[in-house]
């Protein structure tokens, strides 16, 4: 079968990006190429063509890697989406549906289904495409995950797949990594090895030279390239946030510590600034939803816990979570709910994003325990519903129900069905399409006549809550604005140059700051596609015998 897998001595060596970068090399020597991924871990995901016409999801690295090839992206390219719930729970997508929960324990028995979808999906595009270009897990060499793997080896020796193996030197220990990874393999995996590659290297490939003879003539693995370190070259976010001081680029330092690369080093653009400050959740999901606000020049991103960082912003976000009602408690005890509720009281602009958007609201309930069992008794997690005042619509205390932060009149009610869509909007006369991918269907209180851009309410004070009083309420998008506080629940509009460039603008307007947006910088679509071609540019010139490996298989 005309296929090859990029595996990886551990996460985070490069995979992706030099998946990505493969895909667009071949892509542009005219063979249709697509992207696969057998098993992610992720909590970020879009949405893309599932089944049967219906909407499903994918990792977003593979949905990026789909643009690279220049195809539309579908399910089969990521059939097995595995989304923590926490540190011993995942939520399994089985090829873009929701498909059950599986526990660590399980998963070294638990897998069949998997393994037979994922198998499917990979012929499936065998079928429809010159060339399978598929990318592994973790590492190949984590032998107590032998029997049954499907994602690295497993699926390598199943389709007979050459595997290119990469190693990441800026860590350290790359060459031990190769040759420990080879040493652990059984001998029918080693003979698909096709070679390793070097990447983000940083230095003389003169010093390097000998280690690398060495190891492959202890190895017989030929080298298929030397990838250096690329500056400013970001993925969209797969896996979480990572905490990190205010970035000084929004092209570079912003989006590597977004993307968990690592700092870069460019300088930032002189002129007015404009702080946004993202709240670290710890079971954040989709975290993408900046990774465009932190690209836009003259804004100064950074992700956080600290409740001074997040009081002294122009704008603060909550991302989407995977964990909703926990998150809520850990605001909470983090002290950053009072945080969000003084700026909420002075005028101070905060933007929730779905599950973001649900912790500002009213109520969350999940009675049939969708997203995780909420306690019968108060605790962090369970603050005492108030009796709302009429402007909020009525609600009644229940031990399925919780407490959210009272800034926004909605309340979040969570089912088995899973929201997948693509939904198109507008705001203030800008055109904006988005993403949804949730379980809990938000509603705005009735005192906001739906689909009107125009009409208001007023949210009242709600005794007992966080929430504030005498703010007037607006819809946003799919959601609601009261005050300076926004809510909606579509992922993936910052991605959108006029509409984030106007939100922005209103952002400074209201906090006062004199940062306005540059007409002549380029959008963010654009720098995402000279990201692609750069990376591309690396394999060609850097890893040219990765590409001819690949071309070969076409034949």
């Amino acid at each position: 079968m005309p296929g090859i897998l990029v595996a990886g001595t551990s996460s985070d060596a490069g995979k992706s990006l030099l998946v990505t970068g493969l895909c667009r090399a071949v892509a542009r020597r005219g063979v249709r190429v697509a992207p696969y991924k057998a098993q992610n871990m992720s909590n970020n995901s879009m949405v893309v063509a599932g089944p049967d016409g219906r909407a499903g999801e994918i990792g977003r690295a593979q949905w990026l890697q789909a643009r690279a090839a220049r195809v539309t992206p579908t399910v089969d390219m990521n059939p097995v989406l595995l989304k923590p719930a926490t540190d011993r729970r995942s939520h399994v997508v089985l090829r873009g549906l929701p498909y059950g929960t599986l526990e660590a324990g399980e998963y070294a028995h638990g897998r069949g289904a998997l393994i037979e979808a994922s198998r499917a999906a990979y012929q499936a595009l065998d079928a429809a495409y010159d060339l399978v270009v598929c990318e592994g897990a973790g590492s190949p060499a984590e032998i107590n995950l032998r029997e049954g793997d499907y994602v690295n080896m497993g699926l390598a020796r199943h389709f007979g797949l050459p595997v290119a193996l990469v190693g990441d030197i800026d860590r350290g220990g790359m060459l031990a990594a190769v040759y420990g990874t080879w040493g652990l393999l059984e001998e029918a995996d080693r003979t698909l090895l096709a070679g390793y590659l070097v990447n983000k290297f940083r230095g003389d490939v003169a010093v390097l030279q000998p280690g690398l003879d060495t190891l492959t003539e202890r190895t017989g693995l030929p080298c298929l390239g030397v990838v250096p370190w690329l500056e400013g070259v970001w993925l969209d976010s797969e896996d979480t946030l990572r905490v990190g001081t205010p970035a000084t680029s929004p092209t570079a330092d912003a989006l590597a510590a977004v993307a968990g690369s690592g700092p870069a080093t460019a300088v930032p653009d002189s002129g007015p600034r404009l702080s946004v400050a993202v709240v670290r959740l710890p079971r954040v999901s989709n975290a993408t939803d900046i990774d465009a606000l932190a690209a836009e020049p003259g804004v100064d991103l950074t992700v956080t816990t600290r409740p001074d960082v997040l009081a002294a912003a122009d704008l603060v976000v909550v991302p989407g979570s995977r964990s909703t009602v926990g998150d809520l408690s850990w605001l909470r005890g983090t002290g950053i709910a009072g945080v969000l509720t003084a700026r909420a009281a002075a005028g101070r602009p905060v933007l929730g994003i779905c599950g973001g958007y649900q912790l500002l609201g009213r109520t969350i309930a999940d009675p049939d325990g969708v997203e995780a069992k909420v306690p019968s008794t108060p605790s962090a997690a369970t603050v005492p519903l108030p009796v709302p005042s009429p402007s909020l619509g009525a609600s009644t205390s229940a031990p399925d129900r919780v407490a959210g932060l009272g800034l926004l009149p909605v309340d979040t009610l969570f089912r088995a069905e899973k929201s997948l869509g693509r939904p198109t909007g507008s705001w203030r006369g800008h055109t904006v399409t988005g993403y949804e991918i949730h379980h809990g269907v938000a509603t705005v209180s009735d005192a906001v006549p739906t689909g009107s851009a125009t009409a208001t309410a007023t949210v009242a004070a709600a005794g007992g809550t966080e929430g504030t009083g005498g703010r007037r309420v607006k819809r946003f998008l799919d959601g609601a604005r009261a005050g300076a506080v926004f809510g909606t629940m579509w992922h993936g509009t910052m991605e959108d140059d006029e509409f984030r460039r106007a939100f922005l603008t209103e952002v400074a307007e209201v906090s006062g700051a004199q940062w306005r947006p540059d007409p002549a910088a380029p959008g963010f679509d654009a720098r995402r596609e000279a990201m692609i071609d750069t990376l591309a540019d690396a394999v060609e010139q850097h890893a040219p015998a990765l590409l001819e490996l690949a071309l070969r298989q076409v034949g």
